[in-house]
């Protein structure tokens, strides 16, 4: 057995953020060894090049001894109940610290500039991603990563002059942070996810909920009290696609348009924005909240979201043709998500709504779609390992058909779209059963659709 010198540190999990882990610690002169449950993790020979005198271990962590760690950094892709690590759980320093940390409580220790902190089960790369773009806007020296893009370790050395960090974090690196102290802090949804990893949706939402430890503001939905903090914070902002009461951020009728608003006072026609969708509207108004906290300009915010037209696979507007909008959603991942699409979406259509969707399905329930595609919906055309457990979902409250891939699921959509409706795919669903990964899948439709429009053209 491989027993942890006393005094040093222990890093398990060599994906990005274990990498990311490592760097931080070299640059700062700590001694620690390496350990990875894969028994050949990829990219391990540059690890090793790169870091020739530090000690990995590959395989089970049941044949490490880490009684005399100095602190363990765990990966955010680690389940920290891997035999093993799971012994180690709820072990304090001396010092009364946790034992197990991730890299965003490294992070935080470094950190010398604020913070603003997005999580939710849907759009946080969204707001997060519109958020930094706020920041650039309002003439701040931003870096924008964590669970999206560049890791917050390597922000650290990539942007010394910062004046704020925007981190997207997820459930799995919050766990594993003692404190985050942001000065915002944005917790946009939450629908069912992770549960493989969380137990059940109490252990889901409490992970969550780890972004307003030490938070100097919040920002929560006030259409879902599941994201509220479990004390209220001493400032707080709540939006919603309501008409807002207060001083909350909302939608509302102002000279003949839906308008973005705070309180009584008009921001932004929300046709005038560059991402289309109810929910994203949402999204803009949790990114309007918190920008405002953090002293941003009205009028560079509301400029940015003129110009923001989102992320790909994330309700991305790839072609319109014949009267029809082809969207790629492919991010919808699990029924949270593809539920936001089909509702953002849905009140925005002179017609009805195509849906594409299947994949593996997680072991979710997918009749929460069943009422919005009866409200909006004019087919599901349905492929993939699911497919029947969502034409089970859905097939009393919308016309239904089933296809064996996602391009045969395209042509006949292709074949019923009429104008003014939407082709959306957003499978709730992941994509491992047809594709290596939502990127793929959503590649995949956007060839597709540009060679629709390419048809279309020689047809003309």
């Amino acid at each position: 057995m491989l027993k942890v010198p006393k005094g040093a540190t222990l890093v398990i999990g060599l994906g990005a953020s274990g990498k990311a882990i490592c760097r931080h610690l070299a640059r700062n002169g700590t001694a620690f060894l390496a350990a990875d449950t894969r028994q050949v993790p990829p990219g391990v020979d540059e690890f090793r090049a790169a870091f020739p005198e530090v000690t990995l271990h590959c395989g089970p962590l049941t044949a490490l001894d880490m009684s005399e760690a100095a602190e363990i950094v765990v990966s955010p892709g680690v389940d920290l109940n891997t035999p093993g690590l799971a012994e180690m759980r709820g072990r304090l320093r001396p010092d009364g610290a946790p034992l197990i940390v991730g890299e965003i409580a490294l992070f935080v220790r470094a950190a010398q500039a604020p913070v603003a902190a997005v999580t939710g089960s849907n759009a946080k790369s969204t707001v997060t991603t519109l958020l930094g773009d706020m920041a650039v806007a309002a003439g701040r020296r931003v870096a924008v990563g964590g669970n999206l893009g560049t890791p917050a370790l390597d922000l650290l050395a990539d942007v010394p002059d910062v004046e704020l960090f925007v981190l997207e974090l997820s459930s799995f690196q919050l766990e594993t942070t003692p404190r985050l102290g942001a000065e915002s802090a944005a917790f946009l949804n939450l629908s069912e996810d992770h549960l493989d990893r969380h137990g059940d949706m109490a252990g889901y939402r409490d992970a969550k909920l780890g972004i307003f430890r030490g938070a100097r503001h919040a920002v929560v939905n006030a259409e879902d009290p599941m994201t509220w903090p479990p004390e209220p914070l001493a400032a707080e902002d709540r939006f919603t696609t309501q008409e807002p009461h207060a001083d909350e951020w909302g939608i509302a009728m102002h000279e003949g348009r839906d308008w973005l608003m705070h309180g009584g006072l008009p921001l932004l026609p929300a046709d005038e924005m560059g991402l289309a969708g109810r929910h994203n509207q949402a999204n803009a108004l949790a990114a309007l909240a918190m920008g405002h906290h953090l002293g941003f300009a009205l009028e560079a915010m509301c400029e940015t979201l003129r110009r923001f037209k989102g992320l790909p696979h994330r309700s991305e507007l790839v072609a319109e043709l014949d009267g029809v909008r082809w969207i790629n959603d492919s991010k919808g991942t699990n029924v949270g998500a593809t539920l936001a699409a089909i509702d953002g979406l849905g009140p925005t259509l002179g017609g009805r709504l195509v849906l594409l969707a299947g994949g593996v399905g997680k072991g979710a329930d997918f009749t929460p779609l069943a009422a919005p595609m009866a409200r909006y919906g004019r087919e599901a055309i349905l492929f993939g390992t699911d497919a029947e457990k969502l034409a089970a979902a859905l097939q009393e409250s919308v016309a239904v058909s089933r296809a064996a891939d996602l391009e045969a699921a395209m042509e006949r959509a292709r074949e019923i779209a009429e104008p003014g409706d939407c082709v959306l795919l957003s499978p709730a669903c992941a994509s491992l059963d047809q594709f290596p990964s939502y990127i793929a899948r959503g590649e995949a439709y956007c060839r597709r659709v540009k060679q629709f429009v390419e048809e279309a053209r020689h047809v003309d």
